[in-house]
């Protein structure tokens, strides 16, 4: 599997912004991907050293629109630490804009 499909895009929420702020960040992986790929992907892809990596199963969630009833998709999300100092440049212009 190629690097570009290990990480398919940063998560943006409150908590990755207080994890951000303790060198941990966090991205939507492919569901198949485990945590060798995705050390390997957020290394190549951004430049830094990973320390860590914790992966979560997010389940989908029943959802009613109407009298139409589905469930969201399940994905999975990596929390990726990286070593002290080292920042990743996304996250970093995602801050910003949190303002």
């Amino acid at each position: 599997m190629d690097h570009a499909q290990v990480i398919i895009r940063p998560v943006v929420s409150e908590k990755s912004y207080v994890l951000a702020t303790a060198d941990r960040y966090t991205f939507r992986v492919h569901p198949d991907a485990h945590k060798t790929q995705i050390r390997q992907a957020v290394e190549a892809l951004f430049d830094v050293h990973v320390v860590e990596v914790r992966t979560i199963s997010v389940k989908s969630k029943p959802k009613q629109r109407g009298v139409t009833r589905g469930r969201t998709r399940t994905w999975k999300k990596a929390i990726v630490q990286v070593r002290a100092g080292e920042t990743i440049q996304i996250f970093q212009s995602l801050e910003g804009l949190q303002t």
